[in-house]
């Protein structure tokens, strides 16, 4: 498992890193005005929609009824109900997606209450609009790479996303050489959107593999497909639980000007880690669960949930501290740059260190919702996911109306702290989180050595002069950032965590593969 972990970190890490250039080189186009305000809060129902659908989320539901079918009447079948998935979640999305683009003004209005009366609510329209083609195209890519991450393919649909940034950076770096109007720029980004999903179909329908696990292609509302999109959509919904949060705070944002891109521009950094755990939990997590599950192998229940409670709590510690410790340096090198100016990262950093505090919270649901999916449990996620948004929205026009957008990022994070302890508590009494020995002695470790590397940051944040030149500060931060990183895996295996040994044993043991794959 901790390979495919790996190999699928390892592609989100790819695709969080192009994402950090786009959306610096948004920043440096758009700024954080009227027009960024509106394209952002158009991309962001784009975002949501890609963690509904692809990224992991749609694995949730597919991949244990793919296994399922498969274990149960054979390969012929399971490609039979991949066939009717495919061609039923498709032709489904054309429809929405021409239902979307008629109700848009109101559906802007809903997530953007403060755009009502602005020339905001107008451009955002126009570029939601432009943007919906990509929801078309992501039904079936999401299909796809949930049959090849079932039959233990991670690699591509792990590196896949890079077509996203790549062509959205192609476009940005086209329009800031032509120096091209904000408003046109938008439009020009969000047509590029829906170029983008195209790419990563073409991609995926080039696999052989992908077509043979999806034959014969049909459009069914049968009973089984009718059980299957009940199950489904719960458990997208779930999965997407931090855009849904984000959202939250868009609702609360949009009315005061340019919040919704500080906003935006935080929680970009909060994705970096959030993806490269929450990606490969939904990824690589779900189908090792549900073959444990389905087994009732309890030792190998154990084993799944333990190693992905280490390792999510290993990954996401450090970043939380360090996200808070190098909050503004980390925003003032990646966004102050063109129309985005000092007083945009002092306050997109304020909003940054709040975001951070519920990081950890995101990264334990994406651990722990696997649980409940792999026992086809798709109601308890969504129920705690609804009532983390009750929670922000609530939290966030309180604390928005004195704090600002700071004060909406802290509702933000209360928000995801709710749903992650409610998902522990029923889980704990429904049926117990098997963590083995061997985690319940390295998890106060892996807490004492991300510790000690904050507050090795934390001494050395003075070193770090805003009126450094900017080499100067880029190689200052990579310097700190890369002292933490190996004072931290210094620190795992002087505590005794893990070991060099240990660590590439792991990388040379194969992934393992669902039967007859």
């Amino acid at each position: 498992m901790i390979r495919s972990f790996l190999t699928v970190s390892t592609g989100t890490l790819a695709s969080r890193l192009l994402g950090f250039a786009r959306d610096s080189l948004i920043a440096a186009l758009l700024g954080t005005g009227a027009v960024a305000d509106a394209f952002l809060v158009a991309f962001q129902l784009v975002n949501v929609v890609r963690r509904l659908l692809s990224e992991g989320a749609l694995n949730a539901a597919l991949i244990p009824a793919w296994l399922r079918v498969r274990d149960r009447d054979g390969e012929a079948a399971a490609a039979a109900f991949a066939g009717r998935v495919l061609g039923t979640v498709s032709a489904g999305l054309i429809a929405i997606s021409i239902a979307i683009a008629v109700l848009m003004p109101l559906i802007i209005m809903i997530i953007a209450p403060g755009f009502v009366g602005s020339t905001s609510l107008d451009l955002a329209v126009q570029n939601a609009r432009l943007m919906l083609p990509y929801l078309a195209f992501a039904g079936p890519v999401t299909v796809l790479m949930g049959l090849l991450n079932a039959q233990g393919r991670f690699a591509l649909t792990a590196f896949s996303p890079l077509l996203f940034n790549i062509a959205l950076i192609a476009a940005i770096t086209a329009l800031l050489l032509w120096h091209a109007d904000a408003t046109f720029a938008a439009w020009i980004l969000a047509a590029t959107v829906g170029i983008a999903g195209l790419l990563q179909l073409l991609m995926l329908l080039s696999q052989r593999s992908a077509h043979l696990a999806a034959a014969p292609l049909r459009v069914s509302f049968d009973k089984d497909m009718r059980g299957f999109i009940a199950k489904a959509i719960p458990g997208m919904i779930a999965s997407s639980g931090p855009q849904w949060l984000m959202v939250a705070g868009a609702i609360i944002a949009s009315a005061t000007p340019a919040a919704v891109s500080w906003l935006y521009f935080a929680n970009r950094l909060i994705e970096l880690p959030l993806g490269i755990v929450g990606v490969a939990m939904g990824t690589v997590l779900v189908p090792e669960l549900t073959r444990a599950v389905s087994s009732g192998d309890r030792d190998a229940v154990a084993h799944a949930e333990s190693r992905a409670l280490e390792l999510a709590t290993g990954l996401a510690l450090p970043a939380t501290l360090g996200l808070i410790v190098l909050a503004e340096p980390i925003v003032r090198l990646l966004f102050e740059h063109g129309a985005f100016g000092a007083e945009d990262s002092a306050a997109t950093a304020r909003a940054l260190m709040w975001l951070a505090l519920g990081l950890p919270a995101h990264v334990l649901i994406k651990a722990l919702a696997p649980a409940y999916f792999a026992r086809s449990d798709t109601m308890t996620p969504l129920l705690a996911t609804i009532k983390g948004f009750v929670v922000a929205v609530a939290l966030a026009v309180l604390l928005g109306h004195f704090f600002g957008a700071s004060g909406i990022a802290a509702s933000i994070a209360a928000g995801a702290w709710s749903s992650a302890i409610s998902l522990l508590l029923k889980g704990t009494r429904e049926f117990g989180f098997s963590v083995d020995a061997a985690a319940r002695s390295r998890l106060p470790r892996i807490v004492l050595a991300a510790t000690a590397m904050g507050g090795l940051l934390w001494m050395t944040a003075s070193l770090l002069s805003s009126e450094a030149h900017g080499l100067i500060r880029v190689m200052a931060l990579g310097l700190q950032i890369a002292a933490g990183i190996t004072v931290y895996g210094l620190l795992l295996q002087v505590l005794g965590v893990t070991s060099w040994r240990e660590a590439v044993n792991a990388l040379r043991k194969p992934a393992p593969q669902a039967p007859g794959a």
